[in-house]
């Protein structure tokens, strides 16, 4: 009997394995779950076995039980988890972009769980418009005629393009032809659109003469690109918007900008870069501007499209549309977050990414010494915790070149190492997501929310008794 075939003869069979598990632990799942997860459980172990992995076998039932309970509630949990970012990024992409506060939470609710005038118009009685909830809010923060929201700025863009531009030319600088997160290419998206691609200019420097020898009998637009987390930087030179408005004016045609993250505020009184917001391209002439909700707006993940009423009349009569629109959901906390813009003087506290975005260095400084304290102070875990001073990011493709200060703590590792303890906090039933900064751990304290803190100190006990243990 060969070694593969008595390994395989240690795995128990299902049905004993099943009579052996604490029913306490199992109740109230779903027995079809129970079984998927004892069956795959098994079968991973089988297909090592196969395979010739070194793979330690449980021994005896006791061990088996321990297992296959774990992988039981593994498999009955929610996979959308949450999660303690301690990563710096405050508009990270990969978790979740911003943050929804409190008030916006009951708005959610309220969609939820009942009824609501989504598409229903409580004046005259007969079917309205979704778009009308939010339109006229985003008109008046934006100063735009008129407005449309759809599941997000790529979406945003293939549709305006679409509409604007189907069959005919856009003139694009080629500094602008940029490749953001999840391989969107705007030449990819302008394909997609109908839209034919006409490149003007060099990869650093574009000028208005460019674009007017470009445009002939078949241009329709004059598309202006966010370069997102690409910069050139040095001997360069871009065309400003309301030139570029200008231009298109003098030869009929139209102007549009994708402001990818888009803003409503200056963030530049809080020490971070001017970048334009919404307003100044809106006033600058533009026809048609997009910016996405869920970056520096702190919104849901959304696609929003502002610009002259006869053009985003056109926009919105587009089939595509249909595809593209957002729910109830989307339209609930989109609202509520727009409401805030409107109190400039307590948008930065009510919005959590803006709040994030601007807090100031000494006031994390102290989180991370309660923290400290919490875990019995700052000498007794010296050799294992420090607090030190780091840098946060802004994240989601906006400001690529800043750097925020910040605090963190670092963690040595001495043990097991960085990389081994990167793996183990995100293992844990509430994951922290940390960075690895010359092999050692740093938890970067912008990105912890106040709620967070009792999980943290949880964790961080944890990753203390490993260190110390034998």
């Amino acid at each position: 009997m060969n070694d593969q075939t008595q390994l395989l003869r240690k795995l128990p069979k299902i049905d004993t394995v099943l009579k052996s598990i604490n029913s306490d632990i199992i109740t109230g799942i779903p027995i079809v779950i129970i079984k998927a997860a004892v069956r795959e459980t098994l079968h991973a172990y089988r297909q090592a076995i196969l395979a010739g992995d070194d793979i330690d076998i449980p021994a005896g039932n006791s061990a088996w039980t321990a297992i296959l309970e774990a992988a039981i509630l593994k498999k009955n949990s929610p996979n959308l988890q949450r999660i303690l970012n301690g990563s710096g990024v405050v508009v990270h992409t990969n978790l979740g972009r911003s943050l929804l506060d409190r008030s916006t939470l009951e708005s959610l609710q309220t969609a939820a769980t009942h009824y609501t005038n989504l598409e229903f118009d409580l004046g005259t009685g007969k079917r309205g418009s979704r778009y009308a909830l939010v339109e006229e809010i985003i008109c008046d923060l934006t100063g735009a005629e008129a407005a449309i929201v759809v599941n997000n700025n790529a979406a945003a863009v293939l549709l305006a393009l679409n509409t604007l531009s189907f069959n005919k030319e856009t003139i694009v600088s080629r500094g602008q032809l940029v490749e953001i997160g999840g391989s969107f290419r705007i030449p990819d998206v302008m394909s997609r659109s109908g839209a034919s691609l006409v490149e003007v200019g060099a990869t650093n420097r574009t000028h208005l003469f460019d674009y007017e020898n470009a445009i002939g009998d078949e241009t329709a637009l004059l598309l202006k690109v966010h370069t997102s987390n690409f910069r050139v930087i040095g001997f360069t030179s871009e065309v400003p918007a309301v030139d570029l408005a200008g231009l298109a004016e003098k030869h009929n045609i139209l102007t549009m900008e994708d402001l990818g993250s888009g803003s409503l505020v200056d963030l530049s009184p809080w020490g971070l870069p001017k970048e334009p917001t919404v307003q100044e391209i809106v006033k600058a002439g533009v026809d048609v501007v997009t910016f996405s909700g869920d970056k520096l707006l702190g919104g849901p993940q959304a696609g929003i499209i502002v610009g002259r009423k006869e053009i985003v009349e056109r926009i919105k009569k587009n089939p595509m549309n249909r595809a593209l629109r957002i729910d109830k959901f989307t339209l609930a906390s989109l609202e509520s977050v727009l409401r805030k813009y409107y109190d400039f003087e307590s948008v930065m506290d009510s919005v959590p990414t803006l709040r994030l975005l601007t807090l100031p260095p000494e006031q994390i400084r102290r989180t991370g010494q309660r923290i400290l304290r919490r875990l019995g102070g700052i000498r007794k875990n010296a050799p294992l915790i420090q607090l030190v001073s780091t840098v946060s990011k802004v994240g989601g493709g906006a400001m690529p070149e800043h750097t925020l200060d910040s605090w963190a703590l670092i963690l040595d590792c001495k043990k097991h190492g960085a990389s081994w303890f990167e793996k183990w906090f995100r293992s844990l039933p509430v994951p922290l997501v940390v960075r690895i900064e010359n092999e050692k751990i740093v938890v970067d304290l912008r990105t912890i929310l106040e709620e967070d803190i009792v999980d943290l100190i949880t964790v961080l006990r944890s990753y203390l008794e490993e260190e110390k243990g034998d």
